[in-house]
């Protein structure tokens, strides 16, 4: 690997320009959730099931499981309907 190369892996593995500036994602709520928690909570609220969420998502459903936990400690729920619920309330579709 050249110089040049590591440099265009490293630009590709950058979220953002050095001069762009992210916003702090809050730690807990709807809009605290990754665009892959989101992904997940949103097709569980639909009514699939993890493992149905993984095979729409092509990935494991270890994977949609992982999400999910996080998901409802973000949003300090415990259960599918509490997750139908803030998903009606606070999902804008984004």
């Amino acid at each position: 690997m050249t110089a040049d190369t590591g440099c265009v892996r490293l630009a590709r593995m950058s979220p953002t320009s050095p001069t762009e500036t992210r916003r702090p994602r809050p730690v807990t709520g709807w809009h605290s959730l990754t665009r892959a928690e989101l992904r997940v909570a949103r097709l569980v609220a639909t009514g699939l099931s993890n493992r149905a969420v993984a095979e729409h998502l092509v990935v494991s459903p270890h994977t949609v499981d992982t999400h999910l936990r996080h998901v409802y400690a973000k949003l300090a729920i415990r259960s599918r309907v509490q997750l139908v619920r803030h998903a009606l309330q606070f999902d804008s579709g984004d």
